[in-house]
């Protein structure tokens, strides 16, 4: 039993450092892409009810779609302001 518990590689104890960049904006891209297909699926639809979920989904992706571009732009505007707090410390 406790040899199935053993790990083959033990994790290390320091963080985990990425050796690419993380692209934050593909979830923005993502969403809206969402966005798009459920208001073609909702256009498409042909009963009711099917068009109600669809336009549901879209509202919901277009929220998310939102809230990640609020972030982007505050992500943003934190690293100008940390690149000027460190470029002039006075």
């Amino acid at each position: 039993m406790t040899a199935l518990l053993r790990r083959k590689h033990p994790r290390p104890n320091r963080p985990i450092a990425l050796t690419v960049p993380v692209i934050r904006n593909s979830n923005l891209t993502f969403f809206l892409a969402r966005v798009d297909q459920a208001r073609a699926d909702g256009d498409a639809a042909t009963l009711d009810h099917v068009r109600e979920r669809c336009r549901r989904s879209e509202a919901a992706w277009a929220a998310l779609a939102a809230k990640a571009e609020r972030s982007e732009q505050l992500r943003t505007e934190d690293q100008k302001r940390k690149a000027e707090a460190t470029a002039d410390p006075a």
